[in-house]
C-alpha cells in the first residue's frame, strides 16, 4: 500500500510549512486553506480515520486535542478557532490518515457545511 500524503510529509520526503513537530504529532499550514490561518494536526501513528482508532491510540488522540488547542495559540487564534475531523468520504475525508484542522482568523458561520 502506498503512503499517504501525510505520511510523506512526516517522512520529509515532501516539504511542508511545519509548525509545530514531537513525537506524536506534526502540525504544518494547509496548503489550500480554507480560513486566515488553516493548520492540519496530523498523528504520526498512520491511523485511516477516528473511526477507525482503537482503544490502544487513546494517548495520541487525548495528545492531538491537547496540542491542537497549543498549535492555536501559537497560530495568534486568541477569538476563537475551529476544530474539525473528517470521517468517511460523506464527511469530507480526501486523505485516509487521521488529522485535526484548526481554522480561525475570521469568524466561524454555523451550521458548517
Amino acid at each position: 500500500m502506498s503512503k499517504t500524503i501525510f505520511e510523506r510529509i512526516i517522512g520529509r520526503e515532501i516539504a511542508a510549512d511545519i509548525i509545530y513537530e514531537d513525537d506524536l504529532v506534526v502540525a504544518f499550514r494547509d496548503i489550500k486553506p480554507q480560513a486566515p490561518v488553516h493548520a492540519l494536526l496530523v498523528p504520526k501513528k498512520p491511523i485511516p480515520r477516528i473511526a477507525e482508532a482503537t482503544p490502544e491510540d487513546h494517548r495520541v488522540l487525548g495528545h492531538l486535542l491537547l496540542k491542537a488547542a497549543e498549535v492555536a495559540a501559537k497560530l495568534g487564534l486568541r477569538n476563537g478557532y475551529r476544530l474539525v475531523i473528517n470521517n468517511g468520504p460523506d464527511g469530507g475525508e480526501s486523505v485516509p490518515h487521521l488529522h485535526c484542522h484548526i481554522l480561525g482568523g475570521r469568524p466561524m458561520g454555523w451550521p458548517p457545511g
